[in-house]
């Protein structure tokens, strides 16, 4: 279960807080998955990094499978975003020195149970359609190759939470229809509460619940 309440975030600049969040209210339960569209600069990836506990709220409470995140050791902390949480940029973001096999693995190195990892990320390669490209590099794969490898390394740990940040942004229409399949596919497969935000119109309407963010504000398409 994800549960946000009366979520604010503020910046200070030279003549006053900027608000760019206020009064934001979610309430997702695994299998759940909703789109966030808004303009540029209305605060989109900043409540994506709030809701993966990247950044603090000005005000508010978030709730992950119960549990605050922001209320905890900065050492939890990272322990919680690796076991609950998978993240999707705009920007792959793999390691160039790595294979595609290895930055799957990535955030698993962490885990002090190894096992069964390898199978797991060999059989994700397999779904996403990288079999055959487990000893490649970033540099040797397509645009739409490096980000199936994210969406596999961001479920490699069975996350309660996947956060995607304009993940088709860096694509083709082909390659972005691909992803955007994979994504919806393997999320239901997963259980996972999906939460995505884009500006794209053709990708958010593939998603059954779909959010604006406009004047600091979220509500529901169309309300």
């Amino acid at each position: 279960m994800l549960e946000v309440f009366n979520l604010a975030k503020e910046y200070p600049t030279p003549r006053g807080p900027l608000t760019v969040l206020s009064g934001i209210c979610l309430s997702l339960k695994r299998g759940d998955a909703v789109v966030i569209m808004g303009p540029s600069g209305a605060g989109k990836s900043t409540l994506l990094y709030i809701l993966g506990a990247l950044e603090q709220p000005t005000a508010g409470t978030v709730a992950l499978d119960g549990q605050n995140p922001f209320q905890l050791a900065e050492k939890e902390l990272a322990a919680f975003r690796n076991q609950l949480i998978g993240f999707i940029f705009q920007d792959h973001c793999l390691l160039p020195q790595c294979s595609v096999l290895e930055n799957v693995l990535i955030p698993t190195l962490v885990a002090n149970d190894h096992a069964g990892y390898p199978a797991r990320a060999r059989e994700l390669l397999q779904q996403v359609g990288l079999t055959d490209r487990l000893d490649h590099r970033p540099a040797e794969l397509s645009g739409g190759e490096k980000q199936r490898v994210a969406l596999a390394r961001a479920l490699i740990r069975k996350p309660l939470l996947l956060l995607c940040d304009e993940p088709t942004g860096n694509l083709d229409q082909a390659s972005a229809d691909v992803v955007a399949s994979l994504l919806l596919e393997l999320h239901q497969r997963q259980e996972t509460i999906l939460v995505v935000v884009t500006h794209n119109a053709e990708l958010a309407s593939r998603f059954p619940v779909r959010y604006e963010l406009s004047h600091a504000n979220l509500h529901l398409a169309g309300a």
